[in-house]
């Protein structure tokens, strides 16, 4: 008698940081299950609409969103926008069947996984944060395992649910080996400078650009090159400044899709902290300057650079302060080889390069167990 293949219904987004990472355990479980189906669950109108499809799996959507801080009337739609995901969230796992529901955090996670729990289905959680969002501590109680990436989560989870897995990330960033010639072709950069790439999401970060815009004249005459990837609303102003300062070797554009070639190309980064972020940065082993952003829940992102930066593994600058302290932070890492080096080994120590592939092991042994 063939067993059938096993389901699973993968649900998270809003951010790529609950994205890529989902995109990620759903390949690690195909590589170990070509077979298995796969449905993902994310929120209408959110970019996993497109980036899901984009990497090869169906998805539907559910009508919700987050609350806003302020009185909106959004808000007012809130309670109706929680009774109909909950109630098409209910459909879909009666109708696929899956054998496990795993989240990754994000609005349209918190209905599917707990119709799933509540169901007796096999639910998995995925925190990327040192900090968890609120739906994942909401649903914490209800599931089989909690996967974190950061030490003392039992402060937000039960421990005895607690896994320590580490976040997963795109796969071309797994392996950069000899990756760097064709990536300094690809930028139009020389191989005798130091490179800085700066990176701030992939909206832009508006501090961190006007930090950059301001020192463009300093990095040049301090004979480095730069990868900058500056958002779409701050571009125009970017190549603006770029042409004003005069300067050359300085690869600008609003986003970069091959980050495994600016990476291998990249000496020093200059990077928000969200914790995909912070998880390539680590994998890549790069000398980083981390500016959390402020328009974050429970500032997660100061907390997770922080996880870093009291091991001695990054350099932290304040929002708030990046225009003023950026300059000397670079100029610390561009004129020291030690300290690059220093910093490069402790982040490459906090590297989990297979964390998708212990994730996928998790949902496979919590499926045996529950099979036994």
């Amino acid at each position: 008698m063939k067993l059938r293949p096993l389901k699973f219904i993968i649900s998270g987004g809003g951010t790529g940081g609950h994205i890529f990472p989902a995109i990620a355990i759903a390949n690690a479980l195909k590589a170990r299950l070509p077979d298995a189906e796969f449905l993902f669950v994310g929120a209408e109108g959110r970019m996993e609409m497109e980036k899901v499809p984009a990497a090869g799996y169906k998805i539907e959507g559910l009508w919700i969103s987050g609350l806003q801080r302020r009185l909106t009337l959004s808000n007012l739609a809130f309670p109706f926008k929680v009774i109909s995901s909950l109630l098409k969230a209910k459909r879909i796992l009666k109708d696929f069947k899956p054998d496990a529901v795993i989240g990754t955090g994000g609005y349209a996670s918190g209905p599917m996984l707990r119709v799933a729990a509540n169901a007796g289905v096999v639910t998995l959680i995925q925190e990327q944060n040192s900090y968890p969002g609120i739906t994942n501590k909401l649903l914490a109680s209800k599931v089989d395992r909690v996967c974190v990436a950061y030490e003392n989560m039992d402060r937000f989870f039960p421990k005895q649910k607690i896994v320590m897995t580490g976040n997963p990330v795109r796969q071309d960033i797994l392996n950069l080996d000899g990756k760097k010639a064709r990536a300094l072709e690809q930028f139009n950069l020389n191989s005798d400078k130091l490179t800085i790439l700066v990176i701030g999401g992939s909206l832009g970060a508006r501090s961190i650009n006007q930090a950059v815009s301001g020192i463009l004249k300093v990095l040049s005459d301090s004979n480095v090159q730069l990868i900058w990837q500056t958002g779409n609303a701050y571009h125009p102003k970017a190549v603006e400044d770029l042409k004003a300062s005069g300067v050359s070797n300085f690869f600008v554009a609003p986003f970069i899709s091959r980050m495994d070639l600016a990476y291998s190309a990249a000496d020093i980064v200059v990077s928000r902290a969200g914790a995909s972020s912070i998880s390539e940065l680590c994998i890549t082993g790069k000398a980083s300057i981390l500016v959390p952003s402020p328009n974050v829940a429970e500032d997660h992102q100061t907390k997770n650079a922080l996880a870093l930066v009291q091991k001695g593994a990054a350099m932290l600058i304040k929002d708030q302060e990046v225009g003023s302290g950026l300059a000397a932070a670079l100029k610390k890492l561009i004129e020291s080889e030690e300290v690059r080096v220093e910093l490069s080994l402790k982040i490459s120590m906090l590297a989990m390069p297979n964390s998708a592939d212990l994730i996928a092991g998790e949902v496979l042994n919590l499926l045996n167990k529950r099979n036994v």
